[in-house]
């Protein structure tokens, strides 16, 4: 993996494709220069109206490298995943788009990942997805086409042979940075590692994993994941957030499946005069752990319903070390389309003139 970038670090500068990148995308930039890299997730709104995907964008402006648009987690619907991406690239944001393989076959996932590319999504992050009796809508319809390995061997098909899962060839291939999620806090532990060895294999380049709220069995992870060679391979970015009391977390550890909170973090909650302080606190102190591990090349801030903190955390752990990361500009596009729509306003066609002047 190069850390070779001749392009400028300034955040603003133009992307140019670079040797060895399967993407124009800024986060593939960062984690190939060796900088500790730094993502996040917009959660989606129960909404039609695209000013709430911007507000909630808005608060992370200047502080991280990417930004999962989620795809419907907990089997609860939600804006969709591409169409986020869709407002996220039209303002110049740099997006994660997530793809569950629970609601949708190979022919629909195929489809999206042509029209996210198409739309400037550098980055895709192919999970399996929860089951629909986890959401709000039990009675919905699972499809399971593929599961995550057999999404990213689909996503690396396309990209690297041009091809759809048919066989039949593309014009112009995506150009993405492919990801996957991963927990090493679930059992079976001693089998983790070898699940991230067969994502590897399947295609993933980055994972992001799951909350870490155990830093000693992270650190056990991470010397396997060594001993395996896979932090040669891939890029690990670990899953922190802030908790907002104790009975949050407890709440979290009984009902929400894969998440493992010791009782000693509990405690500590418990302990504070002002749990939520305590538990953006604790987020931080995490992630100067975190950050210190052999293998580890970012975070990913997991705030849901605290983005506001995102900023902070970022901030007081010093994990940027000075970097600015990208922030929100104008897509390339925008003059062209601005420039194509004056162009129609000032000189409306018959269809018998866009005929004509398709066929001469």
């Amino acid at each position: 993996m190069s850390n070779t970038d001749v392009n400028p670090l300034d955040p603003s500068s133009p992307l140019d494709p670079l040797p060895g990148h399967s993407s124009l995308g800024r986060l593939e930039r960062v984690l190939r220069r060796g900088e500790f890299a730094v993502t996040t997730e917009l959660n989606p709104p129960d909404s039609a109206n695209p000013q709430d995907v911007y507000e909630r964008a808005a608060i992370f402006d200047g502080w991280v490298d990417g930004i999962n648009a989620v795809d419907a987690s907990g089997a609860n619907c939600h804006m969709s995943s591409v169409g986020i991406c869709a407002l996220l690239t039209r303002m110049g944001y740099a997006p994660i788009l997530q793809i569950a393989c629970r609601d949708k076959n190979r022919i629909a996932i195929q489809g999206d990942i042509l029209g996210a590319s198409a739309m400037g999504v550098q980055n895709i992050l192919c999970l399996t997805g929860d089951g629909v009796q986890a959401g709000d809508q039990p009675g919905a319809k699972p499809v399971f086409d593929l599961d995550s390995m057999s999404l990213l061997e689909t996503a690396r098909t396309m990209r690297d042979d041009a091809k759809f899962l048919s066989g039949r060839k593309l014009t112009h291939p995506p150009q993405v940075f492919l990801g996957a999620a991963i927990n090493p806090f679930a059992p079976p532990y001693d089998f983790r590692p070898h699940r991230l060895a067969k994502k590897i294999e399947a295609g993933a380049q980055f994972v992001q994993s799951q909350y870490c709220f155990d830093v000693p069995m992270l650190r056990e992870y991470m010397k396997k994941v060594r001993d395996m060679g896979l932090h040669e391979k891939c890029y690990i970015m670990v899953g922190v957030g802030p908790l907002a009391s104790a009975k949050t977390a407890r709440w979290i550890r009984s009902n929400v499946p894969g998440i493992h909170i010791p009782d000693e973090i509990i405690k500590r909650l418990e302990g504070a005069e002002n749990q939520k302080a305590e538990g953006k606190k604790l987020c931080i102190d995490i992630i100067n752990e975190v950050k210190e591990i052999e293998g580890v090349n970012g975070i990913h801030v997991m705030a849901y319903r605290q983005e506001e903190y995102v900023a902070e955390i970022v901030a007081d752990s010093g994990v940027l070390k000075g970097r600015k990361p990208w922030k929100r500009e104008a897509a390339p596009d925008t003059e062209m389309v601005a420039a194509r729509i004056e162009e129609i306003g000032d000189k409306p066609q018959t269809p018998q003139q866009i005929v004509e002047n398709v066929t001469n």
